[in-house]
C-alpha cells in the first residue's frame, strides 16, 4: 500500500483556541490509483493534502508513505521525503519568473545533487513528455497559462515520484485548456503514475477513479468508479 493513514487528527492552535481540522480519519491509497479529494471550504481537504504531501505534520495518528512512517519526522527529514516521493502541481504554477522552462523543471534535481548535464537531459525529456520540447528556453511570461501548467507537471515528474499531488490544477485556466491538462493527467495515470487531485470541481474529479469527500474534518464519502 502506497499511503496508509490511521486515525489521523490535526488540530491547529489559534491562541487559546484549538481548531480541529481533521478528526480521526483513516484511509489507504494504493499504487497507481487516481484519487480526487473533494469538500467545501473548511472541510479539511487542504489540510489532508498538506499532510499527504509532507508539508504539514499530524497531531495524532500515523502516516506511512511508501513503507516509511513519516508521522514524527522533523522539517529537514520531511523535505527529503517531499523531494524524493512527491511531485507537486499547484493552481498558481509556482514557477520561477526569471528562469526558463528547462531551469524550472530541473530545479528539484539541483536540490538532490544530480550532475548538470544529466539534469538537462532529464528536464528536456520531461518537457517532451508534456509536449513542450520546443519551449525549453522560454520563460513563464512567454508561455500561455496551459503551457505554464505543463511546465509545472514536467517539474513534478522529474524525480519519478511515488505520487503526483495536484491542488486545483486547472483553477487558473479556461475550460478548454483545463481539459487538455486533465488529459495529461489521464495519460500519466495510464502510464502507471499515482495521482491525487484536490479540487472543488466535479468536472475535475470525474477524471479520477475514486473520490473521497470530506465534511467537517471527517470522511463523508469514499466511492470508486468501476
Amino acid at each position: 500500500m502506497l499511503i496508509q493513514i490511521e486515525n489521523l487528527s490535526k488540530v491547529y492552535q489559534l491562541g487559546q483556541i484549538e481548531v480541529p481540522a481533521l478528526k480521526n480519519i483513516s484511509l489507504n491509497i494504493a499504487e497507481n490509483e487516481y484519487v480526487s479529494i473533494m469538500g467545501p471550504s473548511g472541510s479539511g481537504k487542504s489540510t489532508l493534502m498538506n499532510i499527504i504531501g509532507c508539508l504539514d505534520v499530524l497531531t495524532e495518528g500515523r502516516y506511512i508513505l511508501n513503507n516509511q512512517d513519516v508521522s514524527n519526522l522533523v522539517d529537514d527529514q520531511l523535505a527529503v521525503i517531499r523531494n524524493k516521493e512527491i511531485g507537486f502541481v499547484f493552481q498558481t504554477f509556482n514557477l520561477l519568473p526569471r528562469a526558463t522552462s528547462l531551469q524550472n523543471v530541473e530545479l528539484p534535481l539541483i536540490y538532490n545533487g544530480t550532475p548538470r548535464q544529466k539534469r538537462k537531459d532529464m528536464a528536456n525529456t520531461a518537457l517532451e513528455k508534456v509536449g513542450l520540447g520546443d519551449r525549453a528556453d522560454l520563460k513563464p511570461s512567454e508561455l500561455s497559462g496551459g503551457q505554464r501548467q505543463r511546465v509545472a507537471i514536467a517539474r513534478a515528474l522529474i524525480n519519478n515520484p511515488s505520487i503526483i499531488l495536484a491542488d486545483e490544477p486547472t483553477g487558473n485556466l479556461d475550460s478548454k485548456t483545463g481539459d487538455e491538462i486533465m488529459e495529461i493527467f489521464n495519460e500519466l495515470h495510464e502510464s502507471g503514475n499515482t495521482i491525487i487531485t484536490v479540487t472543488h470541481e466535479e468536472s475535475i474529479a470525474s477524471h479520477s477513479k475514486r473520490t473521497i469527500r470530506l465534511f467537517d474534518g471527517l470522511i463523508a464519502d469514499d466511492k470508486r468508479v468501476a
